[in-house]
């Protein structure tokens, strides 16, 4: 009934993925190649748990 209150943990965590995303963009733009390689790991991460919740809710 009041489903509709619940907040989306995929939402969250898709934002977060984005914001890693820009970050190592910049991180490229700028030449700190080690921040951009780092950033990306961590996007990537982030990726992945969505896909393990979107796996979990899809059951």
């Amino acid at each position: 009934m009041f489903s509709w209150f619940k907040s989306n943990p995929t939402k969250k965590l898709e934002r977060q993925h984005a914001q890693k995303l820009e970050q190592a963009m910049h991180a490229q733009r700028n030449g700190n190649i080690r921040g951009y390689s780092q950033l990306t790991y961590e996007a990537d991460e982030i990726y992945k748990k969505i896909k393990e919740l979107e796996k979990a809710q899809n059951i």
